[in-house]
């Protein structure tokens, strides 16, 4: 594991793992709210990023910068996809509740081409100007959204209806948006999403 300053004029910082052969491909991984305790070490994220190094993929796991009411957080993860393919790697971006939302508005809006965006328990709107559902539309990638049937705490259905339409692919998981006791399913899903684009 290697920790990075992401360039882009705010401060973030991010995890990589690598896989012992040679990657040609990396995801960034977006963390869940930063004010409420999302962080790089979040243990989703972390599954994810094993299992894509299971796959002979690297992952950055990120903190945002300072709190900036989603724009920010925004250009965070799209600063850390254009880091990542400025190292000469195709990039896919994965993210988790208010990271999933991220995921899928940066890479609506990012100046790199992606390999894939994956999705877990993305909230539909972030706020004015943040809408998520609507930015699946401009996603140019494969994509995939995970969710859980038991989520009290999203209504996914908004992304859901919006990927559905847009041909992506689609798992509901027995979980609520927590997915306690699901990170192993959530990392296997989503390790297969990317490994089948290399």
């Amino acid at each position: 594991m290697e920790d990075v300053l992401v360039p882009g004029g705010r401060d973030v910082r991010g995890t990589v793992t690598e896989p012992a052969g040679s990657a040609d491909a990396i995801v960034v991984c977006s963390p869940p709210h930063p004010q409420q305790g999302g962080s790089r070490t979040d243990r989703r994220l972390v599954a994810v990023s094993e299992a894509l190094t299971d796959r002979e993929i690297a992952a950055v796991r990120i903190d945002y910068g300072p709190w900036d009411g989603g724009i920010g957080e925004r250009e965070d993860v799209r600063n850390a996809i254009r880091w990542a393919a400025d190292r000469n790697r195709r990039v896919g971006v994965f993210g988790y509740s208010f990271g999933a939302s991220q995921a899928l508005l940066a890479a609506a809006s990012v100046d790199r081409e992606l390999l894939g965006v994956a999705a877990l328990a993305p909230a539909p709107r972030l706020g004015v100007g943040l809408d998520a559902a609507a930015a699946v539309v401009d996603v140019s990638a494969p994509g995939l959204i995970l969710h859980g049937e038991r989520d009290a705490t999203v209504d996914a259905t908004p992304v859901v209806d919006a990927a559905r339409e847009a041909g992506w692919e689609i798992r509901q998981l027995p979980a609520d948006h927590f997915f306690l006791g699901q990170e192993g399913a959530v990392a296997t899903a989503v390790g297969e999403f990317f490994g089948g684009l290399v």
